[in-house]
């Protein structure tokens, strides 16, 4: 355990989110995901895993030591239902909640349609599979910025 980071966050997660840089792709996945076969087609190559957690702890975690992209409409996306693009489940509520916590306001989730999710995971730096068995629990989240201190 280290001070200040969270408990979830494991030494290839930290490591993968150290290494990202401003504009690069993370996706956030449940256990339904083709999570392995997408994975090896990311910048990484290899798949990573937080297990034995839901979507929203995996992003709260996430989101404790990730910035998001504030140049840009579509940093935190959601997978829309299928059929049901502006239907929102608890799954991606409580996603939507962790992510107004981490930034300290609203900030709304773009929907992405399944396919086209799969194409934006695999451009992505990596692929975090969670241990949520709810469907839709896949998410997109593009890396910001960190300002330097005013001082």
């Amino acid at each position: 355990m280290l001070k200040g980071i969270h408990p979830l966050l494991n030494a290839d997660v930290l490591q993968a989110l150290r290494a990202m840089g401003h504009g690069d792709d993370l996706i956030i996945a449940d256990t339904n995901f083709p999570s392995d076969s997408v994975a090896r087609q990311t910048r990484l190559g290899k798949l990573l895993r937080i297990d034995n957690t839901t979507a929203a702890q995996a992003a709260a975690a996430i989101l404790s030591v990730y910035p998001l992209d504030s140049f840009v409409e579509d940093a935190a996306a959601r997978m829309e239902i299928v059929g049901k693009p502006d239907e929102i489940p608890p799954v991606q509520r409580e996603v939507q909640k962790a992510i107004d916590e981490a930034e300290g306001k609203s900030w709304p989730m773009i929907s992405i349609e399944r396919y086209a999710f799969y194409e934006r995971a695999k451009q992505a730096y990596c692929v975090i599979q969670t241990g949520e068995r709810r469907f839709y629990g896949c998410f997109a989240f593009r890396k910001g910025v960190i300002p330097p201190d005013a001082g």
